[in-house]
Protein backbone atom coordinates (compact mmCIF):
# COMPACT_ATOMS: atom_id res chain seq x y z
CA UNK A 1 0.00 0.00 0.00
CA UNK A 2 2.78 2.30 0.69
CA UNK A 3 4.70 1.94 -2.56
CA UNK A 4 1.19 2.18 -4.23
CA UNK A 5 0.26 5.65 -2.59
CA UNK A 6 4.26 7.10 -3.61
CA UNK A 7 3.71 6.04 -7.00
CA UNK A 8 0.01 7.52 -7.33
CA UNK A 9 1.55 10.56 -5.73
CA UNK A 10 3.97 11.24 -8.09
CA UNK A 11 2.37 11.38 -11.01
CA UNK A 12 3.76 13.37 -14.16
CA UNK A 13 2.53 16.34 -15.70
CA UNK A 14 1.41 14.75 -18.73
CA UNK A 15 2.21 11.41 -21.06
CA UNK A 16 2.99 11.38 -24.86
CA UNK A 17 2.33 8.32 -27.10
CA UNK A 18 4.39 8.19 -30.23
CA UNK A 19 1.84 7.78 -33.00
CA UNK A 20 4.37 6.67 -35.65
CA UNK A 21 5.49 3.32 -33.87
CA UNK A 22 3.12 3.40 -30.87
CA UNK A 23 5.72 1.55 -28.78
CA UNK A 24 7.34 4.92 -26.79
CA UNK A 25 5.59 6.26 -24.33
CA UNK A 26 7.08 10.11 -23.22
CA UNK A 27 6.49 10.91 -19.20
CA UNK A 28 6.55 14.90 -19.62
CA UNK A 29 7.91 17.11 -16.43
CA UNK A 30 7.39 20.71 -16.05
CA UNK A 31 10.24 21.92 -13.45
CA UNK A 32 10.20 25.70 -11.77
CA UNK A 33 13.31 27.17 -11.51
CA UNK A 34 14.36 30.13 -9.83
CA UNK A 35 17.95 30.56 -12.15
CA UNK A 36 20.30 30.73 -9.42
CA UNK A 37 22.54 28.22 -10.05
CA UNK A 38 25.16 28.35 -13.34
CA UNK A 39 23.39 24.95 -14.46
CA UNK A 40 19.75 25.90 -13.48
CA UNK A 41 18.92 22.75 -16.71
CA UNK A 42 21.16 20.37 -15.27
CA UNK A 43 19.85 20.50 -11.29
CA UNK A 44 15.84 20.65 -12.50
CA UNK A 45 16.39 17.52 -15.24
CA UNK A 46 18.16 15.62 -12.02
CA UNK A 47 15.01 16.53 -9.77
CA UNK A 48 12.60 15.52 -12.67
CA UNK A 49 14.21 12.48 -13.14
CA UNK A 50 14.52 11.15 -10.25
CA UNK A 51 10.90 12.20 -9.49
CA UNK A 52 9.55 9.83 -11.90
CA UNK A 53 12.60 7.20 -11.82
CA UNK A 54 10.16 4.50 -9.71
CA UNK A 55 7.16 5.12 -12.40
CA UNK A 56 9.51 4.34 -15.27
CA UNK A 57 11.03 1.51 -13.83
CA UNK A 58 7.34 -0.11 -12.89
CA UNK A 59 6.54 0.85 -17.04
CA UNK A 60 9.66 -1.15 -18.22
CA UNK A 61 9.48 -4.08 -15.88
CA UNK A 62 5.36 -4.49 -16.94
CA UNK A 63 5.58 -3.78 -20.71
CA UNK A 64 8.96 -4.68 -21.52
CA UNK A 65 8.64 -4.13 -25.64
CA UNK A 66 7.77 -0.24 -25.03
CA UNK A 67 10.46 2.22 -24.83
CA UNK A 68 10.35 4.96 -21.97
CA UNK A 69 11.71 7.89 -22.04
CA UNK A 70 11.13 11.29 -19.85
CA UNK A 71 10.91 14.69 -21.41
CA UNK A 72 11.15 17.45 -18.93
CA UNK A 73 10.58 21.25 -19.84
CA UNK A 74 12.50 23.89 -17.39
CA UNK A 75 10.43 27.56 -16.71
CA UNK A 76 12.80 30.21 -14.81
CA UNK A 77 12.18 33.47 -13.42
CA UNK A 78 15.13 35.32 -14.38
CA UNK A 79 18.03 35.40 -16.62
CA UNK A 80 19.06 32.33 -19.00
CA UNK A 81 15.72 32.97 -21.30
CA UNK A 82 18.79 31.79 -24.01
CA UNK A 83 19.51 28.60 -22.98
CA UNK A 84 15.73 27.46 -21.64
CA UNK A 85 14.55 28.69 -24.89
CA UNK A 86 16.99 26.78 -26.91
CA UNK A 87 16.22 23.38 -24.70
CA UNK A 88 12.74 24.26 -24.63
CA UNK A 89 12.80 23.58 -28.87
CA UNK A 90 14.95 20.83 -28.66
CA UNK A 91 12.46 18.61 -26.38
CA UNK A 92 9.57 19.61 -28.70
CA UNK A 93 11.74 18.34 -31.25
CA UNK A 94 12.18 14.98 -29.40
CA UNK A 95 8.40 15.11 -29.08
CA UNK A 96 7.92 15.43 -33.36
CA UNK A 97 6.17 18.63 -32.54
CA UNK A 98 6.12 20.73 -36.83
CA UNK A 99 8.45 23.70 -36.84
CA UNK A 100 5.13 25.93 -37.23
CA UNK A 101 3.98 24.91 -33.71
CA UNK A 102 7.00 25.52 -31.90
CA UNK A 103 6.72 29.08 -31.70
CA UNK A 104 2.66 29.09 -30.79
CA UNK A 105 3.89 26.51 -28.31
CA UNK A 106 6.95 28.64 -27.04
CA UNK A 107 4.69 31.62 -26.33
CA UNK A 108 1.52 29.81 -25.05
CA UNK A 109 4.22 28.81 -22.24
CA UNK A 110 5.82 31.94 -21.67
CA UNK A 111 2.23 33.53 -21.39
CA UNK A 112 1.45 31.08 -18.63
CA UNK A 113 4.82 31.68 -16.32
CA UNK A 114 3.49 35.93 -16.84
CA UNK A 115 0.42 35.39 -15.59
CA UNK A 116 1.72 33.13 -12.62
CA UNK A 117 4.23 35.91 -12.32
CA UNK A 118 1.62 38.74 -12.16
CA UNK A 119 -0.90 36.50 -9.63
CA UNK A 120 2.36 36.54 -6.86
CA UNK A 121 3.17 40.41 -7.72
CA UNK A 122 -0.74 41.06 -6.91
CA UNK A 123 -0.86 38.95 -4.38
CA UNK A 124 2.11 40.17 -2.43
CA UNK A 125 1.14 44.02 -3.04
CA UNK A 126 -2.27 42.78 -1.13
CA UNK A 127 -0.43 41.59 1.55
CA UNK A 128 1.92 43.95 2.16
CA UNK A 129 -0.41 47.13 1.60
CA UNK A 130 -3.57 45.75 2.86
CA UNK A 131 -5.50 47.45 0.42
CA UNK A 132 -8.98 46.30 0.55
CA UNK A 133 -10.59 49.67 -1.99
CA UNK A 134 -12.33 48.69 -4.96
CA UNK A 135 -9.38 49.93 -6.69
CA UNK A 136 -7.07 46.88 -5.09
CA UNK A 137 -10.15 44.37 -5.55
CA UNK A 138 -11.19 45.40 -9.54
CA UNK A 139 -10.98 42.37 -11.44
CA UNK A 140 -9.56 39.94 -9.12
CA UNK A 141 -10.38 37.18 -6.71
CA UNK A 142 -10.94 37.36 -2.91
CA UNK A 143 -9.14 35.03 -0.77
CA UNK A 144 -10.56 36.31 2.57
CA UNK A 145 -8.52 38.29 5.14
CA UNK A 146 -8.28 41.11 2.54
CA UNK A 147 -6.03 38.33 0.41
CA UNK A 148 -6.87 39.15 -3.23
CA UNK A 149 -5.46 37.73 -6.74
Amino acid sequence: MFHENRILNQRPDGRVINTENHQTLYIVEFKWSSDRSEDLLGVKEVEANEQHKGIIEALRAAVQEWTYEQINFVAGRRGAVTVVEADFYNKLERLSVQAGNKDKILAAHVQRICEAHNTVIQSYYQQIHGSSGADATTSMENLGEQVYV
